[in-house]
């Protein structure tokens, strides 16, 4: 009898050390993107399933696309983060640092769109956005102008001190604006004299406030501050499910294209999982969940609105889509730092 009971605690310890064992290996996956709506929709509607599936939790690391890039590249021999998501000017950086690991062959990846896939599969388009204008419906009702139909449009003497421009030194959307206000003006990313050249005394001359980043622009709408800025679609819907007066207006001169993108970093502590979460966020399911609880614009085509909004959100962006600019990022990049500087004395002074 004594022995029975003894082999029974001794299979219910082993039971409980099992148990214990299988709890403890339960690993985290940390992952640098964006905070805000893009943080948001990720954690309660992306990420959950992945986590359930596969016993993981993931831990988002949040910040702007340089802050991101910045942790990356100061830890780059021994890497705190698993997975970064960076605007795909910013990318394209990390890719040429050495930060990401290829992405491997998946099913989920071959149905991403083409224009999606960089660099050999270095990373990848999980969000496709782009830039354009954004602009304060009150204060174009209560002062009856029409929408804006141009980049050109930041320069009418109208918007004096109406007009908010994010740094094209720290953000992109700053950045895409100057370089299409710079394209109209006859240069291009090989040569952006006639933008520094004519900027200073053409939208310059209306700038309320340059911004690091977007963070600013729900209060100055709020305040009446801000009539008209660079934005995307996405950030307009955010803005608007908080009852913020905004709207997005499709440049005629076209938008430019941006690429939410991932990429698995190298040397990181899990690379098998690491791939594992990429090729998930590929997936329809994901980006479907994505676009339905944030806006989020996917890149593989399959991915689906449940919702009559929903769809026909998507199918506006798809016609804004078909206008976009794809910038040459290799171009940008090889200029930026220079670029930086120049903006922050000649126009941010």
């Amino acid at each position: 009898m004594m022995k029975s009971i003894h082999a029974a605690l001794a299979a219910s310890i082993a039971c409980l050390t099992v148990a214990g064992s299988a709890h403890a290996e339960t690993k985290t996956l940390y992952v640098g993107m964006n905070g805000g709506n893009l943080e948001r929709t990720f954690t309660q509607a992306v990420f959950p399933a992945f986590e359930k599936a596969n016993d993981v939790k993931i831990v988002v690391v949040p910040g702007t696309s340089s802050d991101i890039l910045a942790k990356a590249t100061a830890a780059k021999d021994a890497p705190q983060m698993n997975l970064m998501f960076l605007d795909d000017g910013i990318m394209y950086r990390a890719i040429g640092l050495g930060l990401c690991e290829k992405l491997k062959d998946s099913p989920e990846l071959a149905e991403v769109d083409k224009a999606a896939r960089m660099k050999d599969d270095m990373a990848v388009g999980v969000n496709m956005g782009m830039t354009g204008i954004a602009y304060n419906t009150k204060l174009f009702a209560d002062n009856g102008w029409a929408a804006p139909t141009s980049w050109m449009d930041f320069a009418d003497p109208k918007f004096a001190d109406k007009v908010v421009f994010q740094s094209a030194s720290a953000s992109s959307f700053g950045l895409h604006a100057f370089l299409m206000f710079n394209r109209i003006q006859g240069g291009d990313e090989t040569n952006v004299e006639p933008g520094f050249t004519k900027f200073g005394s053409t939208i310059g001359k209306n700038v309320l406030e340059y911004i690091p980043s977007s963070a600013k622009i729900s209060e100055m709408t709020q305040a009446g501050e801000a009539a008209i800025f660079p934005l995307t679609p996405t950030a307009v819907s955010t803005l608007k499910a908080q009852n913020i007066p905004v709207e997005y207006a499709q440049p005629k001169e076209g938008s430019v294209v941006l690429m939410y993108t991932a990429c698995t970093i190298a040397k990181n502590s899990e690379p098998e999982l690491t791939q594992k979460l990429a090729a998930y966020l590929l997936s329809a399911d994901a980006q479907s969940a994505a676009l339905d609880a944030g806006d989020v614009y996917p890149s593989n085509p399959k991915a689906v609105a449940s919702t009559p909004e929903g769809k026909v959100k998507l199918d506006a962006f798809q016609t804004y889509m078909k206008t976009a600019v794809v910038l040459d990022w290799d171009a940008i990049n090889a200029k930026r730092a220079e670029w930086n500087s120049r903006w922050n004395k000649m126009i941010e002074q």
